[in-house]
């Protein structure tokens, strides 16, 4: 095992034993953030123990909370007092900027702001041999992800876009899918999230008889930029799998108290350490550029505007049940 499984493993472990600790009182002379990410086998999850590790040195505890994807993230970074920061799929919000019509849409997009763009998260669809086109999922069982997993919204899309028609859709996270793809009770499943994904490492043998499904579709390409997976990114994936990818976000709420200095504090701090990022953190970080813009969103004043001190100088689940409305918006879109 490579020193960077090691690591993630170690991480893993951490988190059952911990969960998703907020600001603890026994610790002084420490900032506190918390940012919504995925869950524990995600690359999400692993970007966020990557910024965890990074500001800890310069007394900022981030807390990173597993969630069910990006469509909780925005609504919990909108909603939820204790979760600052999350990483959300742009194709998220676009469909919530898009929804300029509805009046909580629009207090969402008017309270939460972009911190940084981040990287792709490529579409693997993953299948039993026998499928190996899209149109091959038609009349087929496919897992396409919790309702508030960007990947229930981009797999909804993808199918609309296309045309194709799968018999059913099961809206379930990735462990239980793949569960079933084994058990023979599911024929495929999407999993939305940036390369070389964890679960897809670790869940997945040669003796599976799985593989990675070609996302080519003339239509799908006007929506979601063309992407490639390469051949050995997964020990049992040997050939270059050409697909589709969706850009992730770092958002923030738009806080005007002290937790305005410390989230622009932080987003010094990663562009001040994209190289140690690059070097010790997921693989991700090495397509990490961090001066693109986010169309139809405002960037958060905090960091464009965040004058560090002269001392600073950069070196080196969430359970809630309310319910969400980006998930009701995404529901009632796609109700038959």
């Amino acid at each position: 095992m490579n020193r960077y499984a090691t690591i993630v493993t170690g991480w893993i472990g951490l988190m059952v034993v911990v969960g998703c600790q907020l600001a603890l009182a026994g610790e002084k002379d420490q900032d506190f953030l918390a940012i919504a990410t995925g869950n524990a086998k995600t690359t999400a999850y692993q970007i966020g123990m990557d910024l965890k590790a990074l500001v800890k040195p310069y007394n900022i505890h981030l807390s990173v909370c597993p969630s069910n994807g990006s469509v909780e993230n925005i609504y919990a970074v909108y909603q939820r007092p204790g979760h600052h920061l999350g990483l959300v799929q742009s194709d998220v919000m676009a469909f919530v900027a898009k929804l300029d019509k509805d009046p909580l849409m629009t207090r969402i997009n008017k309270q939460v702001k972009w911190v940084y763009p981040l990287y792709q998260q490529e579409v693997h669809l993953l299948a039993r041999r026998g499928i190996d086109t899209l149109n091959d999922l038609n009349g087929k069982r496919v897992g396409i992800g919790p309702v508030e997993s960007g990947g229930y919204l981009t797999g909804r899309l993808l199918f609309e876009i296309t045309g194709v028609h799968p018999q059913g859709l099961a809206a379930i996270d990735d462990a239980k899918a793949l569960a079933a793809i084994k058990a023979g009770d599911l024929d495929a499943m999407v999993i939305v999230d940036g390369s070389p994904v964890w679960r897809l490492m670790t869940d997945v043998s040669a003796s599976d008889h799985l593989h990675l499904v070609p996302v080519v579709h003339e239509a799908i390409r006007s929506f979601y930029p063309a992407a490639h997976i390469p051949g050995g990114t997964y020990a049992w994936q040997k050939d270059d799998v050409a697909t589709i990818s969706v850009g992730v976000i770092l958002v923030a709420y738009d806080f005007h108290d002290y937790r305005c200095d410390t989230i622009g504090r932080l987003a010094y701090l990663m562009r001040g350490n994209l190289a140690w990022l690059r070097a010790n953190g997921h693989p991700k970080w090495k397509t990490v550029r961090l001066g693109e813009n986010v169309p139809g969103w405002a960037p958060y004043a905090c960091v464009t505007d965040y004058v560090p001190p002269l001392d600073l100088q950069p070196s080196v689940g969430m359970d809630d049940n309310r319910a969400n409305p980006v998930a009701e918006a995404i529901r009632t879109i796609f109700r038959p």
